[in-house]
């Protein structure tokens, strides 16, 4: 797998307008990453549970599992990536003048980034929302008693935000400390800087797993927004929209049906459930208004697992994961009182 990081864009941000994000692409993006041999695919700079590098620098995660799945339905093979690690104020002008085919990185979707920045947003992988993290000896128990106190938050971001009309809507006269990476924000937090830190809480709950000593801090109960985190493509490209939509897609019809990493051989051969076979292109024709092959899904499921798999490697319990749950959250299928919902693939 290719690893690329820290593209520098913001000259180029500054540079483009409005217009210059709208270009038309004469050749479709499959067109262009099928000559070019692999996936362009962005995410942010490490954070665990979405996007991290292990000790051999190889990149793994939720949104890092999108890029593979992506690759494998093009490809057939999830090592066809290049991985680019961007900073949150470069990340959509990085995927709207074309130096990424997507972005896969703690996006929320709002209506301003859909209709505004050239991109189209995707199915959420992930349902978040954003809250505090203080330490427990600060005395503070919910988000309503930081006033006049110093917050850390990541800049070019919802998270800003949302920060600042929480601090009006409540008088709180919060004073906004921001940072353009993360890991820079929690050290200031640790070292006195801020009164508290805020982000999504997901993130939070997996950075204050590699605090020094996690016991001494915690996240308020409150949460002050929804942060639907989705993938996104350039717009104008609806080919390539489908592709990476159904590619999501799949990894959660894949775990309604019960289709496994371990057991996708055994399901496509052996099943009986038109579903089952349809998906795993072993009848009918799915693939044709993709513009891929028959073993799209096949490739997909085999390449990383379902979504149920994937929540628990990197968000779960799994060696890598950072202890969310998933049970009685949104991220649980429908089936169970969640929000991870597959249209039917038919």
């Amino acid at each position: 797998m290719k690893i690329k990081t820290n593209i520098a864009l913001l000259a180029i941000a500054t540079a483009m307008t409005l217009s210059g994000v709208g270009v038309a692409y004469a050749q479709s993006t499959l067109d262009t990453v099928k000559e070019r041999g692999h996936v362009r695919c962005q995410v942010g700079t490490p954070s665990p549970g979405y996007y991290n590098l292990d000790a051999d620098g190889n990149w793994y995660g939720l949104d890092v599992s999108v890029c593979k799945a992506v690759a494998a339905a093009v490809f057939g093979d999830v090592t066809k990536l290049e991985i680019q690690s961007v900073t949150s104020q470069a990340r959509f002008t990085a995927l709207a003048n074309g130096e990424s085919d997507l972005l896969s990185r703690t996006a929320t979707m709002t209506l301003t980034r859909d209709t505004q920045l050239g991109l189209d947003f995707m199915p959420p992988n992930f349902y978040d929302g954003q809250g505090f993290t203080v330490r427990k000896d600060s005395g503070i128990t919910n988000a309503l008693e930081l006033k006049g106190a110093k917050v850390c938050v990541t800049t070019g971001t919802t998270t800003e935000l949302n920060l600042t009309d929480f601090s009006r809507k409540n008088d709180l006269n919060i004073s906004n400390v921001t940072f353009e990476d993360y890991n820079v924000r929690d050290d200031t937090y640790l070292n006195g800087g801020c009164d508290a830190v805020t982000g999504d809480k997901s993130s939070m709950a997996g950075n204050i797993s590699s605090f020094p000593v996690p016991a001494d801090h915690m996240i308020l109960p409150e949460t002050l927004s929804k942060e639907p985190l989705a993938p996104a493509v350039r717009q104008g490209d609806d080919g390539w929209a489908n592709i990476v939509r159904w590619t999501v897609y799949a990894l959660v019809n894949a775990e309604e049906l019960g289709i496994t990493q371990a057991n996708v051989d055994e399901m496509r051969n052996t099943s009986k459930d038109p579903n089952v076979l349809r998906m795993l292109g072993a009848e009918g024709n799915l693939n044709v208004g993709l513009g891929l092959d028959k073993d799209w899904a096949y490739n997909i499921i085999k390449g990383v697992g379902n979504y149920g798999e994937i929540y628990e490697a990197y968000m779960g319990n799994g060696p890598q994961g950072i202890g969310i749950e998933r049970e009685g959250t949104l991220n649980a299928l429908w089936t169970n009182g969640g929000l991870m919902y597959s249209p039917p693939m038919r």
